[in-house]
């Protein structure tokens, strides 16, 4: 049989200069950006976009007339494409809506959406840091002393866990964005209903109240993350332990 082919000693420089950079950076995440993490406290003053001051004056469920457009004398085709070239860059192209009418978007939970999605961004860019360290502390697969590796496993699929549901509190921008032009449709199409109306309010409400609820949810998955690294962080780096210690 041939001679074990081996990295040269360049490419094994590389390698190792990468494992030292991945190793410091999951340190930092680990004893500073875990640890130190605060998402509630600035929440209670009452000019943060979190505070439940404004829950009860941040839904507008008026019915605007339709946007003014353009209407000189073009060809049909003209006037769709200049409709498609609005849309694209953000406007409503209301000029072949059924209902026009308009009914402006919350700007009070823009802030606040715009917040807990770069806050779920940073905390899934943060596990993916640990994550690749503990992979790349991983020992080779062998029989015998497995018990570090499975904590290594468990602690990824925490991390794996925690992404799922930060992924979700990022989503929730999204479906309360479709939730919330649903009733406004209705109430464009029904505005002799009020009960639409005060389901709209009671929906924006709700966004508020929740939105402070995922902030609460983050910071719990950033303490829980911090306990579970910090309890077991002698495994995580040093997986098998030294077999003649441990004869003695």
């Amino acid at each position: 049989m041939g001679a074990e082919r081996k990295l040269d000693d360049a490419t094994a420089k590389k390698l190792e200069d990468f494992r030292n950079r991945v190793a410091a950076e999951a340190d930092d995440v680990i004893f500073r950006s875990f640890p130190t993490k605060d998402l509630i406290s600035s929440t209670s003053s009452p000019s943060s976009p979190f505070h439940i001051s404004h829950a009860s004056t941040a839904s507008d469920a008026t019915v605007y007339p339709p946007p003014k457009f353009d209407s000189t004398e073009e060809p049909d085709t003209k006037k769709r494409k200049r409709g498609l070239d609005a849309t694209a860059n953000g406007a409503s192209d209301t000029q072949h809506a059924r209902y026009p009418n308009l009914v402006i978007s919350n700007k009070a939970l823009l802030p606040v959406q715009d917040t807990l999605k770069r806050e779920c961004e940073h905390l899934v860019d943060l596990c993916d840091k640990v994550k690749l360290w503990i992979n790349l502390t991983m020992p080779k697969i062998e029989d015998g002393d497995n018990f570090g590796v499975q904590i290594q496993e468990e602690v990824l699929n925490e991390l794996h866990r925690s992404q799922e549901s930060t992924y979700n509190m990022r989503d929730s921008a999204r479906q309360s964005h479709i939730n919330r032009a649903k009733l406004c449709s209705k109430i464009i199409k029904y505005p002799h209903i009020e009960d639409y109306t005060l389901a709209l309010k009671e929906h924006d409400e709700k966004q508020l109240y929740l939105a402070r609820q995922h902030l609460f949810d983050l910071r719990n998955i950033y303490a829980v993350m911090t306990d579970i690294l910090h309890k077991n962080m002698t495994k995580l780096r040093v997986p098998k332990a030294n077999n003649g210690v441990g004869l003695y």
